[in-house]
């Protein structure tokens, strides 16, 4: 389990993280979501120990690791970029960490084997990393970060840099690892939809403040504030005056009617979901999501009908 309560890290007088509590489960994924520079990425390296905290706890399994050194946290982390030593094989990679923690030679390879049957690389110990794809490049670096058997697993945007299908794929492979081995997971990424695959629960941050902890679901159905709902995707937010209406786009129909109030004005396919939105005559936009391929074309006058069940209000910020 682990707990983060208080956190807060300075930059240059501005709080990079500021007053963050967090709790992740013993065998929970939580996602912690956020744009660009809003101290996610920050607060992992505090909880891994290699960023200096300058308030707040860490504990880990009830233990309080805030001024523990990072090798000896019992952590495990792995990063966009991967970070593999070129110079040292597939094997060398994974067994750098144990090497450090002075596991004998018989034990490390053991445990390498154990690991590349897990990752999908098994006979690939002597491959030097340099003649990797990019999905083994990947598999390799949670192998080394899994093979100390850490008690929390961190990964800062570990798949950002791959295409779609490959990223689709590791990320099932991600969440099958997490699952057969029981582990508590801090999962940083900037993509709402790689957040809601991934996590148990997802924390949104914002400008180094947590603003909502939620399962994926209820993230979705009852977002905190406006700026939560548009950070999510969700286009169909409008503010009247104490009062924030948001409604999910699957909750829109536009049906095609000459006499209908708008104007489909984009039709965008992302797999199996099209995205719709259309103009208002009173001069709104509202966007709407269906699946299949019978659907209005850009153009094309609409009725808007909306289910009542997909609008949500909540207080204004």
């Amino acid at each position: 389990m682990l707990r983060i309560a208080g956190a807060r890290v300075v930059f240059a007088g501005r709080a990079a993280v500021d007053d963050v509590d967090l709790e992740v489960g013993r065998g929970e994924t939580t996602a912690v979501l956020g744009p660009s520079g809003c101290g996610k990425s920050t607060l992992l390296r505090a909880v891994a120990g290699l960023q200096r905290l300058d308030g707040g706890t860490v504990h880990i399994d009830g233990q309080d690791v805030t001024s523990v050194p990072a090798h000896r946290r019992g952590v495990g982390l792995m990063f966009q970029d991967d970070a593999l030593f070129p110079h040292r094989d597939v094997a060398g990679n994974i067994a750098f960490g144990l090497r450090m923690a002075g596991a004998s030679d018989a034990a490390a390879a053991r445990r390498v084997a154990e690991l590349l049957d897990l990752v999908g690389l098994a006979g690939l110990e002597r491959r030097r990393v340099a003649t990797l794809s990019g999905g083994e490049r990947k598999r390799v670096a949670l192998a080394r970060a899994l093979a100390p058997a850490p008690r929390v697993l961190l990964l800062d945007e570990p798949l950002g840099a791959l295409d779609r299908p490959l990223h689709d794929r590791l990320l099932e492979e991600l969440r099958a690892v997490f699952s057969a081995l029981g582990l508590t997971v801090v999962y940083v990424t900037h993509d709402a939809g790689e957040a809601f695959a991934v996590g148990h629960r997802v924390a949104v941050m914002r400008a180094g403040r947590v603003v909502q902890v939620a399962q994926p679901d209820t993230l979705w159905s009852q977002p905190a504030d406006a700026w939560v709902a548009r950070f999510l995707g969700l286009a169909n937010v409008e503010e009247d005056g104490s009062v924030v209406r948001v409604t999910r786009p699957e909750a829109v129909r536009l049906v095609a009617d000459p006499a209908g109030g708008a104007v489909v004005s984009a039709v965008e396919r992302d797999g199996p979901l099209v995205r719709l939105r259309a103009q208002l005559d009173d001069g709104r936009a509202i966007e709407a999501a269906a699946t299949g391929v019978d659907h209005p074309a850009p153009g094309e006058r609409v009725r808007v009908d909306i289910d009542p069940a997909g609008v949500v209000e909540i207080p204004r910020a």
